[in-house]
């Protein structure tokens, strides 16, 4: 689920890569933007929160269950790091569910101070060090609901009731079951989509249960149309 900004016209320059095997257990990628205009960058849920460094120093971001718009200046660069999802645990040493759709200066956080965006990994892997490991149960659970498998069944296989599953995702995911089952859904289309596939077998695909229930998850997930999404467009 990387990266989790929507493509665009402009002449931004981004590249993403791999985090060194002292992260890559609980970070999917490393990346940097330079934006080539100003524009307003539109961010869409994906599962996943970042440490991003920007020119007001290092921020929080996410998780999102809605469209995130970032006004970004011609110039502006962002260097930052992405954690899988269900991966962050306790490393910003608040729950993950107090950082949903909110971002948040490393300031206000404790115990995190790296001086400059170089310094990032370097604080992450101490923090790794320190910190609990994630939920076992979480890469099962993004397994079952990425093949499409209810929030009950996912529960049940993982010998969990709806409620024990519900608490589990809240503290992994800073959200429950079925909220990230709709995340992890819209990201399978919009991946459909932007491969070319035609809306109508996206959504048949991806288990909507038509085309029209598709656009509607996908305006209150994103807030817009999909062929926005596909274009760029940040309205």
């Amino acid at each position: 689920m990387c990266p989790a900004t929507t493509p665009d016209r402009t002449t931004d320059r981004y590249v993403e890569w791999a985090p060194p095997p002292a992260l890559a257990g609980r970070v999917a990628c490393l990346w940097a933007r330079e934006a080539g205009g100003a524009r307003v960058q539109r961010v869409v849920p994906d599962g996943c929160v970042d440490l991003i460094w920007g020119p007001e120093g290092a921020y929080v971001a996410g998780p999102d269950t809605t469209a995130f718009l970032a006004p970004m200046r011609a110039g502006e660069r962002l260097t930052a790091l992405r954690f899988r999802p269900g991966a962050v645990g306790d490393v910003f040493g608040v729950p993950v569910e107090e950082l949903r759709d909110r971002r948040v200066s490393l300031a206000d956080l404790p115990g995190m101070e790296p001086r400059g965006p170089g310094d990032i990994q370097r604080v992450v892997a101490a923090r790794f060090r320190e910190s609990a490991e994630p939920d076992a149960s979480v890469p099962a659970v993004m397994r079952a609901l990425r093949q499409g498998t209810t929030v009950g069944r996912v529960a049940w296989d993982l010998g969990l009731s709806e409620r024990q599953l519900n608490r589990r995702c809240r503290a992994a995911f800073g959200y429950g079951p079925k909220i990230l089952q709709r995340v992890v859904r819209f990201q399978r289309a919009l991946a459909l989509a932007r491969s070319g596939v035609r809306p109508a077998d996206v959504a048949a695909a991806c288990g909507y249960a038509d085309q029209a229930h598709m656009a509607n998850d996908v305006r209150r997930l994103a807030g817009t149309s999909l062929g926005h999404l596909l274009g760029g467009n940040a309205a």
